[in-house]
């Protein structure tokens, strides 16, 4: 048994739980300003700022925990054709342990006005993803090169994704699978269909501060249901201020500040309070930069709350 061999307790037991369920399927990586960058999970948010943008998030999950999951994700969008269609492509990179999945997509969406400044997006993605698993790292220590759970695996898979975004000035809604193929490696799931619900409203409290209250859920099949609740108090249409809760797993603060009229920086830290919390872990870590080339609309007279 390799677990027995591997020099770190927390990655054998990662390896373990990996290896011998189903849980092994990819897991969509987690988001806590998922309410800023909803490209990340649904294609058809494409297009949907009214503008070109692009958005850099880098999390770093449960520090101080070896084998840990770790994501780098970047996105570009734009409208087109007066805005009738959004185009765009993410490029997403995560690490948990020695299995890296690198994925690249191109994302589709169809936007059709309600009135109002109501909007409807259907939008779709497809792309690649690239498996590379590599038990052969020394911090890894095997002494069985035999056993083909321990040599490296490297895997190339096609998959597609579907969305559905509902938007207006003041509050929003959305559905999506960002993975609908499954993919597997010697009968095991590489991949299982995770779909997102997700919902936000903005309350104008006086001249100078609103409320926007969001949320997100993941099914998965299988797996217990996961629920984000987002507060977040949004001053003179320049500086974001929030509080987070996961169900049955952690709770975080998240700042965010809009730089000149075109950039927004954000940061979250979120600490678990369940079975978690008795490791070396030190907490969640998540910032994100985001660039919105409005032309020459100033985002303080129409700010993006969506």
């Amino acid at each position: 048994m390799i677990v027995s061999k591997l020099k770190y307790p927390f990655i054998a037991l990662l390896v373990v739980f990996m290896l011998s369920t189903s849980v092994f399927a990819q897991q969509e990586a987690q988001a806590s300003m998922y309410m800023f960058n909803p490209i990340q999970f649904n294609p058809a948010y494409a297009g949907s700022r009214g503008a070109l943008n692009a958005t850099l998030v880098n999390r770093a999950q449960w520090v101080g925990v070896s084998g840990a999951p770790i994501t780098q994700f970047i996105s570009v969008h734009t409208p087109i054709a007066r805005k009738a269609f959004g185009v765009g492509g993410h490029l997403s990179n995560d690490i948990i342990g020695a299995k890296v999945n690198t994925s690249l997509f191109a994302d589709f969406a169809y936007s059709q006005s309600l009135g109002k400044k109501r909007r409807l997006n259907i939008g779709m993605s497809a792309g690649l993803d690239m498996y590379n698993f590599n038990f052969t790292e020394e911090k890894l220590n095997p002494t069985d090169k035999g056993d083909s759970y321990v040599n490296a695996h490297s895997q190339l898979a096609f998959n597609t994704g579907l969305g559905v975004y509902f938007h207006a000035k003041s509050y929003y809604a959305g559905i999506s699978i960002p993975r609908l193929m499954k993919t597997d490696w010697n009968n095991v799931d590489l991949t299982t269909q995770h779909f997102f619900i997700a919902g936000g409203y903005v309350y104008r409290i006086n001249t100078v501060t609103d409320l926007k209250v969001s949320s997100l859920v993941k099914v998965v099949k299988n797996a217990p249901i996961t629920a984000d609740l987002n507060a977040n108090l949004f001053f003179y249409k320049k500086f974001w201020v929030g509080g987070m809760y996961r169900y049955n797993e952690s709770f975080g603060v998240n700042l965010a500040i809009q730089l000149q009229e075109k950039w927004m920086f954000g940061y979250s830290f979120d600490f678990v309070y369940n079975q978690l919390r008795t490791t070396k872990n030190i907490g969640t870590h998540e910032v994100m930069l985001t660039y919105d080339m409005n032309g020459r609309r100033s985002i303080y007279a129409t700010p993006r709350y969506f």
